[in-house]
C-alpha cells in the first residue's frame, strides 16, 4: 500500500458526508487507514511497520432496491482485494540475488454464506498487478456480539496458490540459485498457509469505527519448505481507523 494510496483513502475519510435519507440511490462503503505489524516478505523472520488500507463494500442502493448490508444473512457474491508488498534483495541482504517482486494487487470474488453468528466465505483472485497468478482464500468466523457498539470475530483461514503464484514468492529459479547461493527450487501450487485470524470492531457512531486484527499462519508444504523461507510461523496485526462513505447518483 502506497504513500499515494494511504493519503487518498485518508482524503476521502475527512471530506465524504454521508447520505442524511437511506431511500436515495447510492453506494455505501467503508474505508480505513492504519499501521500494520507483519513479516518483512513470505517467509520471514524479522517483522516489519507498514501502512494498511481497508475497504469494505456495505450496501448499493438502486430504485428502490438495496443489495448488500451488514444484516444481510444467507448465500451471496461479493467481491474481493488484496494487496501483497513488493520484495527487494535492496531492502534485505538475505536475498542478494534473487529478483525482485513487484507490489501485486489481487482483484475477484466469490461466495458468502452469512448468518448472525456466524460467516463462512470461499474467494479467488488474480494480480492484475504484480503476480499475475491466481490465488484463494477460503474460511469462516464465528461472531459474537457482547454490545451494539462491539463486534468480535474470530476462524480459521486456509491459503491456495497456483504452480506460478508459489514459484513467483517461493521458488529459487537455476539463474537466482547461480548468483544467490540459494538452492535451486520449483515450487508447486497448492495450500501454501492455514492459519487463523481474530479481529475486535468497535463503533464510535454510524460514521466511525475502530477495527484490531491479529492473524497467524504458518506456511505448509512447499511454502514451508522453500530456501527462501526462514521462518513456517507468520505472525501479523493492525489497528485501522474506518470511515463510512455514502455517494449519491
Amino acid at each position: 500500500m502506497t504513500l499515494r494510496m494511504i493519503s487518498l483513502i485518508a482524503a476521502i475519510m475527512a471530506t465524504s458526508p454521508a447520505f442524511a435519507q437511506d431511500t436515495d440511490d447510492g453506494i455505501t462503503f467503508r474505508l480505513g487507514i492504519g499501521p500494520k505489524v507483519s513479516p518483512e516478505y513470505f517467509g520471514a523472520e524479522d517483522p516489519t511497520v507498514t501502512p494498511i488500507g481497508k475497504f469494505r463494500l456495505e450496501r448499493l442502493q438502486l430504485g428502490g432496491q438495496s443489495f448488500g448490508g451488514e444484516n444481510s444473512t444467507g448465500l451471496g457474491f461479493g467481491g474481493s482485494v488484496g494487496f501483497v508488498r513488493g520484495r527487494s534483495s535492496d531492502d534485505y541482504s538475505e536475498l542478494e540475488g534473487l529478483e525482485d517482486i513487484d507490489p501485486s494487487l489481487e482483484l475477484g470474488g466469490g461466495l458468502r454464506f452469512r448468518q448472525p453468528s456466524y460467516d463462512l466465505f470461499a474467494n479467488l483472485r488474480y494480480g492484475v498487478i504484480g503476480h499475475e497468478t491466481l490465488m484463494g482464500e477460503i474460511g469462516g468466523d464465528v461472531i459474537y456480539r457482547p454490545t451494539e457498539q462491539l463486534t468480535l470475530r474470530a476462524g480459521p483461514r486456509l491459503i491456495w496458490g497456483s504452480d506460478d503464484y508459489a514459484q513467483t514468492y517461493f521458488g529459487v529459479s537455476a539463474s537466482e540459485s547461480a548468483a544467490s547461493g540459494f538452492d535451486a527450487f520449483d515450487a508447486s501450487g497448492g495450500i501454501l498457509r492455514q492459519g487463523v485470524k481474530a479481529e475486535a470492531t468497535y463503533q464510535f457512531n454510524d460514521d466511525w469505527g475502530l477495527i484490531g486484527t491479529i492473524r497467524y499462519d504458518q506456511l505448509r508444504d512447499d511454502a514451508a519448505d522453500s530456501p527462501i523461507t526462514q521462518s513456517e510461523d507468520q505472525l501479523s496485526g493492525s489497528i485501522v481507523l474506518t470511515r463510512k462513505v455514502t455517494f449519491g447518483f
